[in-house]
């Protein structure tokens, strides 16, 4: 970063920085798929549930070369576990994306799992949504950030959470812990009933379901 640069060589502190981390596009363009009968789109090659090309079944594809699925590492650690397994045994192991947490690490950070809004209503789910702007919560003030707040999904009926969406300080961390509610379907309720340690930013969950 030049700009980043200069100023550290003059002795002037930057005003700003800006990060480029769009992630990566797997180089797929030199292999020649078409030649392989190995049907792909832009991101990657179009695979099945066990991550096996549709066109070709003796190629699978996983992570970053297969189009299906978050474009996120937590993903490409599950499809090393499908590949190797589904590769060794046959085609035993479905990928399962339940869950996966992501997080921009942003000041405050920015986190996510499960469905968005949109997501839910397309799958056709019946759900309330909890939001608050939590900027005068303790866990926010006692650390000096001003800004916070959650959105989480829960599902009518099963008490499902769905989907959860935060920003504040500690969400990349407190983010987890929804996703295993969302990935082992543990219900709003239950998970209501955990007592967390105090003032860990895990204890705010309960006032957010």
């Amino acid at each position: 970063m030049p700009e980043v640069s200069r100023c550290v060589a003059s002795g002037m502190e930057p005003s700003a920085v800006s990060v480029h981390a769009a992630g990566r596009v797997a180089e797929l363009d030199e292999l020649d798929l078409d030649t392989a009968r190995v049907t792909r789109e832009k991101r990657g090659v179009i695979v099945n549930q066990y991550l096996q090309s549709v066109s070709n079944s003796a190629v699978y594809a996983g992570g970053d070369a297969a189009a299906s699925g978050p474009a996120l590492t937590p993903k490409a650690d599950h499809d090393v576990g499908v590949l190797v397994t589904n590769l060794l045994e046959g085609n035993r192991r479905a990928v399962n994306y339940d869950g996966i947490a992501s997080a921009v690490f942003t000041v405050p950070p920015l986190a996510s799992a499960g469905l968005t809004e949109d997501g839910a209503r397309a799958a056709g789910l019946t759900f309330r949504t909890n939001w608050q702007d939590t900027a005068a919560w303790y866990n926010t003030r006692r650390v000096g950030e001003t800004a916070s707040g959650f959105k989480v999904l829960i599902e009518e009926g099963t008490g499902r959470i769905l989907g959860a969406h935060l920003l504040g300080p500690n969400a990349a961390e407190t983010i987890n812990l929804f996703a295993i509610a969302i990935r082992l379907r543990i219900p709003a309720f239950d998970l209501k009933q955990v007592p967390f340690a105090y003032p860990t930013y895990g204890s705010d969950i309960r006032f957010m379901i």
